[in-house]
């Protein structure tokens, strides 16, 4: 037996690129269970690796520190947002409908980050969490999307602090969601539906003309009779 055989034989199997692929995504997913738990400031190697179930070498084989696989959730979660809001403002030319979209896919999103939502909100506003800095970063995106379809459609380009009081209620109420509802779970169906009514009245407000309202005022439910 050759010395280099011999040497194939005691090292490490080489890892597909499949296999790498496996353990990050695992190393990831455990990240965002840790922040779940923790929030930001309370994540670490440790904790990371005890819940993906892993060797702390495995661990830094692909990240430098705890602070780098969050980074991987964050972007995650961003992509999300602005994708499905970019998927929604693309799906319709008639205004109410387009803004009906929009908080559609803000709370299909919230949805689908089950128990991490509610640390992931708590740390929105803290400019000491990385959490802040992606939040502003989503909303860059949100408000060109938005300003961009609006221009698309030859509708008045929102003002800015409309565009923000539209985007930081929206993003209220999903909070208020989350945070009435079990970790994990689904809001409840009525109450769903009433943040969702309440959403699209702010936006209809804030974003809408004169002749969304009058649209928006044959929709039923939208509005309370006199």
């Amino acid at each position: 037996m050759t010395e280099e055989s011999t040497a194939v034989r005691r090292g490490r199997p080489p890892q597909t690129q499949e296999q790498a692929e496996e353990v990050r995504a695992r190393i990831v997913e455990a990240t965002a269970a840790v922040f779940a738990r923790t929030g930001s400031r309370g994540l670490s190697v440790a904790q990371i690796i005890e819940e993906a179930g892993l060797a702390r070498p495995t661990f830094y084989r692909y990240f430098g520190n705890a602070s780098e696989p969050l980074h991987a959730v964050l972007d995650a979660s961003n992509d999300g947002l602005v994708g499905g809001i970019r998927e929604a403002l693309a799906g319709t030319d008639e205004p109410v409908q387009l803004g009906i979209r929009l908080i559609d896919a803000y709370v299909d999103w919230a949805r689908g980050h089950g128990p991490m939502l509610r640390p992931l909100f708590a740390e929105l506003h803290d400019p000491g969490s990385v959490v802040s800095g992606y939040r502003e970063r989503a909303l860059d995106d949100i408000r060109d999307l938005v300003r961009k379809t609006f221009g698309e459609l030859g509708r008045p380009i929102p003002a800015p602090l409309d565009l923000d009081a539209a985007l930081h209620v929206c993003e209220y109420i999903v909070y208020r969601l989350s945070a009435g509802s079990e970790p994990g779970s689904d809001p409840d169906p009525a109450l769903a539906s009433e943040a969702r009514v309440t959403m699209i009245r702010v936006l209809l407000v804030t974003l809408g003309t004169r002749d969304d309202l009058a649209y928006a005022m044959e929709l039923p439910g939208l509005f309370a009779d006199p």
